[in-house]
């Protein structure tokens, strides 16, 4: 059959396409992203013969679903993320800046999964078989069960599985591979939406866990289409400083278990080092009360977490307007809380230069840190540190009412494990409460009750 092609505009950010050439993306508004493809019209033929196809549907009572459908990958940080394990025939998306450990952690899992006798193709397309055996001399004793191969084209990586048949398969990255029958050059839309696609019916017709490698842009997302990330079961996000000792690696979409957990590493000259219990690294380096300085417990997926939320408010130094700057929080949710805070507290910042960031590198994006901002606002503000003892956990209305927050229970009690003796939280959290030993439990209903304390 004579291979037909025509011309399509699409969008490099979003993945939007255009009937003709337009400077401005109607969907996403970036400049310049619209680019010139040309499309081959029999490749959407390869996928109407797929082995899924051929199978006739089934009663769900009647689906058997194998003994070994989730395993350990041997990295506790990286089964908890995935939500108790690698699930066999699904598809995992990792993305993060370069240099952040991505390819170091997945090497990692790869040699942890071939010493428990799992085979593993690690398909490299960025580095040379040389390089990566360089990395994995640099992070411990190899297994005979890890094959590497450097490659790009997907037709021949298709033929290395169907020959091994790997249980676990490596692409790193997902934005270097191209199948030859597409015109257009390997990054692009069509590109890696195309090789997602058929990675994907590869890990669920084969039953083999693959692990894809993505790029990202400036804005921190993943490189190309958001359609690859609909495509995959799971996505994680490397975060932290690429310059810093720790790495948070965040889920932000998982079929198989909960979203938004989050797994701790250190990065070390062995590779990615686990960090069994984050609150006592983030508070580490807290010796001393110093104004400004407030803790808090917030929830990432099923884990609590203790972060230390830091705000600076000093005379604005500029003739202009007043800066305001956040690390690690919500940039508008942070305005909102200084305007309650010059409202309903009558400390007024208008002309004051405020910074507030979450120490450790963390992002928080609960609304159970509100109170702890405001306390280490009002803090820095009138120059008055708090006692190191104490931890704040509440919502904060407009109207400057506390409201409740979720697993309450679970919250206090990692705080008393860490050590702290006081908790500030709303009187809608106090109902049912079981009380905590050598935890003092303040429940307030305002945030001018708490200003009266503290």
């Amino acid at each position: 059959m004579k291979s037909k092609s025509k011309i399509k505009y699409v969008c490099q950010n979003c993945g939007a396409e255009s009937p003709f050439w337009v400077g401005r993306c109607s969907e996403c508004s970036e400049w310049n992203t619209i680019t010139e493809e040309a499309v081959s019209m029999p490749v959407k033929e390869e996928f109407s013969h797929r082995q899924f196809s051929s199978l006739a549907p089934k009663v769900i009572r009647e689906v058997v679903i194998g003994d070994e459908i989730r395993f350990p990958s041997g990295i506790h940080e990286f089964d908890r993320i995935l939500g108790g394990g690698v699930v066999r025939g699904s598809l995992v998306l990792i993305g993060g800046d370069p240099g952040i450990g991505k390819s170091t952690l997945l090497l990692q899992v790869s040699k942890t999964l071939g010493s428990m006798g799992k085979k593993v193709l690690y398909v490299s397309g960025e580095e040379s078989v040389g390089q990566v055996k360089m990395r994995s001399d640099r992070l411990g004793e190899s297994t005979s069960d890890l094959y590497v191969v450097s490659e790009t084209n997907m037709e021949t990586i298709t033929r290395f599985v169907k020959e091994m048949k790997p249980q676990i398969l490596v692409i790193d990255s997902i934005q270097v591979v191209f199948k030859p029958n597409l015109p257009s050059a390997p990054g692009s839309v069509s590109q890696v939406r195309e090789c997602a696609a058929h990675l994907m019916y590869l890990a669920k017709g084969e039953g083999i866990s693959i692990f894809l490698i993505g790029h990202v842009t400036k804005d921190g997302q993943i490189a190309g289409p958001r359609v690859l990330e609909h495509i995959v079961d799971t996505v994680l996000y490397f975060e932290g400083e690429r310059n810093g000792h720790y790495r948070i690696l965040r889920t932000v979409k998982n079929r198989f278990g909960p979203t938004n957990e989050i797994g701790v590493f250190e990065m070390k000259s062995s590779g990615l080092e686990e960090v069994k219990n984050p609150s006592e690294v983030f508070l580490s380096e807290r010796t001393q009360p110093i104004s400004g300085s407030v803790i808090v417990v917030c929830l990432e997926g099923t884990r609590p977490i203790l972060a230390e939320i830091q705000a600076l408010v000093s005379p604005s130094s500029s003739f202009g307007a007043p800066r305001r700057t956040t690390t690690g929080l919500d940039h508008n949710r942070v305005s909102m809380l200084m305007a309650v805070l010059d409202k309903r507290g009558h400390e007024h910042l208008g002309d004051q230069d405020v910074f507030v960031n979450v120490a450790g590198g963390l992002k928080i994006d609960e609304t159970a840190s509100d109170l702890g901002v405001l306390m280490a606002l009002r803090s820095s503000f009138r120059d008055k540190s708090i006692e190191t003892e104490v931890i704040f956990c509440a919502e904060v209305g407009l109207g400057g009412e506390l409201r409740g927050v979720s697993q309450i229970s679970t919250r206090l009690k990692e705080a008393r494990k860490m050590g702290f003796k006081k908790a500030v939280i709303s009187v809608h959290n106090q109902k049912g409460l079981e009380p905590i030993k050598g935890l003092d439990i303040i429940a307030k209903a305002n945030f001018l009750e708490v200003t009266e304390i503290y």
